[in-house]
């Protein structure tokens, strides 16, 4: 025999009593609230997860990179030295180098501010719960 459907279906708002909806009210806050923490965390995650591949790229990358603008360097200065006194070429090459550098560095720092961290998703449902909450209440 088949299950019987049931046609009951939710309880009307004016039958649910007092302590029932006080009740269900603390545990729809509470199963938000988890919510809002969980998205926060993944949200964390994430982030956390990206940064952390995109600096062991960086590393791998500048390692690199380095080796073959030292090398680079000690072209430079070899060629400057057939023209001038060798110590006054490392000299210019190291200055203009450190010059360049420092540039690189404050434009660099720039990227590296707390807006990377702002969990956009977390916040906007945060906002989007306490603009419900405040239309409810005012019902």
């Amino acid at each position: 025999m088949a299950a019987q459907p049931d046609f009951r279906g939710p309880t009307p708002a004016y039958e649910d009593s007092f302590g029932g909806l006080i009740s269900r009210l603390l545990h729809d806050v509470t199963s938000l609230m988890r919510n809002e923490m969980a998205l926060a965390r993944m949200e964390l995650s994430e982030a956390a997860a990206g940064t952390k591949r995109g600096v062991a790229g960086v590393a791998a990358g500048g390692a690199i990179a380095f080796a073959g603008f030292l090398a680079l360097l000690a072209s430079a200065i070899l060629a400057l030295a057939q023209v001038m006194e060798p110590w006054l070429a490392a000299l210019i090459v190291g200055a203009v180098v450190t010059i360049v550098g420092l540039i690189m560095l404050m434009a660099a720092r720039k990227n590296l501010s707390a807006d990377a961290f702002r969990m956009e998703r977390t916040q906007r449902g945060l906002r989007k719960d306490a603009h419900i909450a405040m239309a409810r209440r005012r019902l």
